[in-house]
């Protein structure tokens, strides 16, 4: 169960270092802010980089539940940091890809002998 909560936490820090990354870029690109805004970006996707390395899992299995995982947390962005309330279609979206996550990573493992 400990395994379960700390691997759902990292999967959630990995989520947030990703999304920083790519939006601070979107928000020089976009919105025209300072360019000083791209150093933080760089080391915040150095962070998810290497986060993605602390998984216990192979490399392709952490990715693909990974994916559900990013799904739910770019959703809570949108509502508090972009001020977008998510949609009933959002929230069941959201609640799928976090069962696929689940099945993907929290799947029974089989001991070799």
């Amino acid at each position: 169960m400990l395994e379960a909560l700390r691997v759902s936490v990292l999967f959630v820090l990995t989520a947030v270092a990703e999304i920083v990354g790519c939006y601070l870029p979107w928000l020089v690109l976009v919105q025209g802010r300072t360019p000083w805004l791209l150093l933080p970006a760089a080391l915040a996707l150095a962070f998810f980089a290497w986060l993605l390395t602390l998984h216990p899992q192979a490399a392709g299995r952490t990715y693909a539940a990974y994916g559900g995982v990013y799904v739910v947390v770019a959703l809570l962005w949108l509502w508090r940091v972009d001020g977008v309330a998510p949609t009933r279609w959002d929230i069941l979206g959201g609640t799928i890809c976090l069962l696929g996550m689940a099945l993907i990573a929290f799947q029974p493992r089989t001991v070799a002998a």
